[in-house]
């Protein structure tokens, strides 16, 4: 079981008031969860990625036993404390202004 924390933005949007629990089959990679997540939050559709790119959207990171994965290649397996739900996977909104 995979432990998936997103941005309260994304929580709200989802009515969802813990962190998310997922069951991937085969590897576990950004991708993978982002599949689940948008498979069982259709909502969430085009929030966390790109509908048309399927790239990352702006101002959205992904975050892995302590490092930025948001710029690796999505289908990249996963840490084993990942895939394994020992840490969460996170996906943090990132807030820019002045």
């Amino acid at each position: 079981m995979v432990k998936v924390a997103l941005p309260t933005h994304l929580r709200v949007l989802a009515s969802i008031n813990t962190d998310v629990e997922l069951i991937i089959e085969g590897a576990v990679t950004t991708n993978s969860i982002i599949d689940a997540i948008e498979a069982r939050y259709p909502m969430l559709r085009g929030t966390i990625r790109s509908l048309s790119t399927q790239k990352r959207q702006p101002f959205i990171r992904f975050y892995a036993h302590k490092e930025d994965l948001s710029h690796e290649s999505p289908d990249v397996p996963l840490p084993e404390v990942i895939a394994s739900g020992k840490e969460p996977f996170l996906i943090v909104g990132a807030i820019a202004g002045g």
